[in-house]
C-alpha cells in the first residue's frame, strides 16, 4: 500500500486530495497546521498530524511521525491581494515563508528517503496566476512563481535518484475558502491613491464565470501527476488553467 503526504488539508484543495487518495485505498497522511479530526472519513489508512510549514521543528516532526512515504504533496499556501505599495515588508515575508520556504522545507526533509530508495514523487501546488500578469497579485504570484522555478530545477537534480517531480497549476476556485482566508492579510492593504484602480479590479473579479476551479479538479490533477509517469511537468488543473495553458 502507498502512502501519500498532504500539506494543507484542513479545507480546499488539500482535503479534497485527501479524500480522492483515500477512496483509492492508498495510505494518507493529511497535515493541518491545527489538527482537526472531523473534516475526513475515519479510516485505518488515514493519519492526521499537526504541520506548520513555517516551524523547521514542526517540519521535522511531521515527517518523522509519518515514516516512509511515497508521495510529498505541498498543497499547503495562503493568498494576498493588494498593491505592492500596500503591503507591508512583514506580510510579503510571511507569504514567501509559507508558500515559497515552506514549500523548500517540506521537500527538503523528506528527499533522503526518495534519494536513498530512489524512489518518490514530488507534487508542488501552484497557481495559474504565474501564467500571466495580474493586477493587485504581485506579492502572491511572485511566491507562487518562485515554487515554479525552485521546481523545474529541483525536477532535473532528482532524476539521478529517479524521483520525478511535478507542478499542479489550479486556476481561481470560488468553492474553497481560499480567498476568504487571505481576507486578513488584507486589511488596509490599498492605499487610497489606488483605491478606484482597486475597486474595478475587484467589481471585475466579482462577476460570474463558466471557467472556474473545483477542488476536485485539483485532486484528479495531484492524481494524474502521482500515477502518471509520462505527465507533463505542469499540468493545468481548473476549466480556467486550462484554458489559460492552452491560449499561452
Amino acid at each position: 500500500m502507498k502512502t501519500i503526504l498532504i500539506t494543507g488539508c484542513s479545507s480546499g484543495f488539500g482535503l479534497e486530495t485527501a479524500r480522492h487518495f483515500l477512496d483509492r485505498d492508498w495510505r494518507v497522511i493529511a497535515t493541518m497546521r491545527t489538527p482537526r479530526e472531523d473534516v475526513l472519513p475515519r479510516s485505518e489508512r488515514l493519519r492526521v498530524l499537526a504541520l506548520d510549514v513555517t516551524d523547521p521543528d514542526s517540519v521535522q516532526k511531521a515527517v518523522d511521525a509519518a515514516g516512509p512515504i511515497d508521495v510529498l504533496v505541498n498543497n499547503a499556501g495562503v493568498g494576498l491581494m493588494s498593491v505592492l505599495e500596500g503591503t507591508s515588508m512583514k506580510i510579503a515575508r510571511e507569504i514567501f515563508e509559507i508558500n515559497t520556504f515552506g514549500t523548500m522545507a517540506v521537500t527538503q526533509a523528506v528527499l533522503p528517503q526518495f534519494r536513498q530508495r530512489k524512489a518518490g514523487v514530488i507534487v508542488n501546488v501552484t497557481s495559474s496566476v504565474t501564467l500571466r500578469p495580474l493586477p493587485l497579485l504581485s506579492v502572491y504570484t511572485a511566491s507562487k512563481a518562485a515554487v515554479t522555478a525552485f521546481t523545474e530545477s529541483l525536477a532535473l537534480e532528482l532524476q539521478q535518484f529517479n524521483v520525478r517531480v511535478r507542478l499542479v497549476v489550479p486556476g481561481r476556485s470560488p468553492e474553497t475558502p481560499f480567498g476568504e482566508n487571505a481576507r486578513p492579510r488584507m486589511q488596509g492593504g490599498i492605499p487610497e491613491a489606488y483605491a478606484d484602480f482597486a475597486q474595478s479590479i475587484f467589481a471585475r473579479m466579482g462577476q460570474p464565470s463558466p471557467l472556474v476551479t473545483r477542488a476536485l479538479d485539483v485532486a484528479e490533477a495531484v492524481w494524474r501527476a502521482v500515477e502518471d509517469p509520462s505527465s507533463p511537468a505542469r499540468i493545468p488543473a481548473g476549466a480556467d488553467a486550462v484554458a489559460l495553458a492552452e491560449s499561452l
